[in-house]
């Protein structure tokens, strides 16, 4: 293939080595998101960062920070997620246009930009104006990467590789503490590298991606989707089929005729669709993409809103509770990192055998039990404190910090994941990359929003604070039940079918997909790759056969259980 470089792994590698290869660098991206997640809590420890930053000083008695100035200490963490809600708002863009591997190469860019200025800041007007260019940069990669990911991996294991690639993210979080942990200890934690060095870090993984991602195949439905298909075709080929069985098996040809013809159909009749109009629906007809944007928003919200950040600012005041000094607290919220990290492979296994919906359902039952929990034992554990009965203190400190693991790793295992893979899976081709974007937007409003609120929560509520996170939880099952169609083992094609009913619950959704698949079951040979399949005109929701010249013939109507109608296409001859 002469118009691919020839130095491009595509070449080198077939098939399960080279969606590896592919899942590997998308890894390195999470790797950098994660490790930037997690900088900021060791650095805003730092004694040379609050004070040159001015928002506090050192406590001559205990030696921590006392902090003066909240909200610009919190507005320096926040103003991130701007950056990162302009920046994939920016990078959906930009992903559809100019394709993935550019939208990455110009992603690692900015945040290699954005973690120089960062680690050269002299005061908080610098540093917040480097955040919020960090954050563009990484706002650009959530957008893309998981898209990305998601268009080259067969739809048998979507879902495994990209709990992989979370896997890399939470070790990121892991390393920048680890990092910051033997940094704390360097001149006393009285130098400036205790902060600067932390956030310079960044900057290698950004530089590896930035080299390495240009010799890496572009996504062969955005190929296909600017008419490129000779080289989309060949990219499928080199993914799908083994030396020599292109002519037996057709997996890789059957795929690439669903593509091209929703390409087709999505040119010939979609409207436009600017991110306003994704937003509220707007001439999107049977597409629903407002109903889709809506969804992954709120999914990306209450990601945020069941706990996570809550655990993470609070476990701290948990641990010291439990009776652990400071330096011991020091190593016991590392501990925890490694077993968070470790337990994102229990999803590797799982979340293509269970699929997403019930991921969640078994996430959101146990983190809520152990939030409830950690918030009751910790209570019990501060009135032991206030009547001296340190033994009583401990033993129910310490069965709150069990919680505190037990729901990290809960959360490692289910909700760390899906909320990212559900978007980049269930947009149509056309507006993919900026339908992931509105998910990245939800993951921006709903952090900056629990960075802002959360020091005013646990201050005034302090334990019972965990109790909102708990309810939250709780509020999700009937959520992700009714709304949430199972994308789980269907293929990107297959999605505008999934959403293509005018009801919003999840019964008319899977009711009306297997009409159309009992009306056409030839739209499922291709996910088992004995054909090709059928796609749905993106306005009328009339099926449309892949061969001919996809004129329509209409001969039958079927009522759907919702009380509409829908026009089913039949191919003559």
């Amino acid at each position: 293939m002469e118009n691919i470089n020839r130095l491009n792994v595509v070449h080198r590698f077939r098939k399960r080595k080279l969606l590896i290869a592919i899942n590997c660098v998308a890894a390195l991206s999470i790797f950098f998101f994660g490790y930037d997640q997690g900088m900021m809590a060791g650095v805003n420890n730092a004694k040379h960062y609050y004070t040159l930053m001015g928002f506090g000083y050192e406590d001559p008695d205990k030696h921590g920070p006392i902090i003066t100035n909240s909200i610009l200490q919190g507005g320096i963490v926040a103003v991130y997620y701007l950056g990162t809600l302009i920046g994939a708002l920016f990078g959906g863009w930009f992903g559809d246009k100019y394709g993935r591997i550019k939208t990455i190469a110009l992603g690692a860019a900015w945040g290699v930009i954005g973690a120089t200025l960062q680690c050269s800041a002299q005061n908080h007007n610098w540093m917040i104006c480097a955040r919020l260019i960090n954050g563009f940069g990484t706002g650009i990669l959530n957008a893309i990467v998981p898209v990305w990911a998601t268009e080259t991996a067969e739809h048998t294991s979507r879902g495994k590789f990209v709990a992989i690639e979370f896997t890399l993210n939470i070790f990121g979080v892991a390393v920048a503490y680890w990092i910051e942990y033997g940094c704390s200890f360097y001149k006393g934690g009285e130098s400036e590298f205790v902060w600067r060095f932390p956030i310079a870090f960044q900057i290698l993984p950004l530089l590896i991606l930035l080299a390495i991602v240009w010799f890496f195949p572009e996504s062969p439905r955005w190929l296909c989707k600017v008419g490129r298909e000779d080289e989309s075709r060949y990219i499928l080929e080199r993914l799908r089929e083994d030396d020599g069985v292109e002519a037996t098996t057709g997996k890789a040809e059957a795929e690439f005729q669903d593509i091209r013809n929703i390409v087709e159909l999505e040119r010939k009749n979609a409207k436009a669709q600017n991110y306003l109009y994704m937003l509220f629906g707007y001439q999107s007809g049977k597409l629903h993409t407002g109903r889709r944007v809506q969804l992954v928003i709120w999914l990306q919200i209450m990601q945020e809103w069941i706990g996570i950040a809550g655990v993470t600012i609070y476990s701290p005041t948990i641990f010291r509770i439990a009776g652990l000094d400071n330096d011991t607290v020091g190593w016991v919220a590392g501990l925890n990192t490694i077993t968070y990290t470790l337990s994102t492979l229990v999803c590797v296994f799982t979340l293509d055998r269970i699929g997403r919906r019930w991921t969640l359902y078994w996430g959101s039952v146990v983190q809520g039990i152990c939030l409830f929990l950690a918030g009751g034992l910790s209570r019990v554990s501060i009135d032991a404190v206030d009547t001296n009965n340190a033994t009583q203190a401990q033993t129910f400190g310490g069965g709150a910090v069990a919680m505190v693991f037990l729901f990290t790793m809960t959360f490692g295992a289910t909700w760390l994941t899906v909320p990212w893979l559900y978007p980049a899976e269930i947009f149509p081709l056309e507006v993919r990359a900026r339908g992931n974007a509105w998910g990245v937007v939800g993951w921006s409003i709903g952090n900056g929003w629990l960075t802002l609120l959360c020091p005013v929560m646990f201050a005034a509520l302090n334990e019972k604070t965990l109790y909102i996170f708990a309810a939250c939880n709780v509020l999700t099952i009937p959520m992700v039940y009714c709304f949430y169609p199972e994308s789980n083992q269907r293929t990107l094609e297959e999605m505008n079918l999934l959403f293509a009913a005018d009801s919003v619950w999840v019964w008319d959704a899977e009711r009306n997909y297997k009409r159309l698949v009992a009306e056409n079951p030839e739209l499922v040979q291709a996910a088992a790759g004995r054909g090709q399949q059928s796609v749905l005109h993106p306005e009328t929701g009339v099926l449309h056969k892949p061969q001919g010249d996809m004129s329509l013939d209409v001969n039958s109507e079927v009522s759907s259980e919702d009380g509409k109608t829908a026009a089913v296409a039949r191919h003559e001859g």
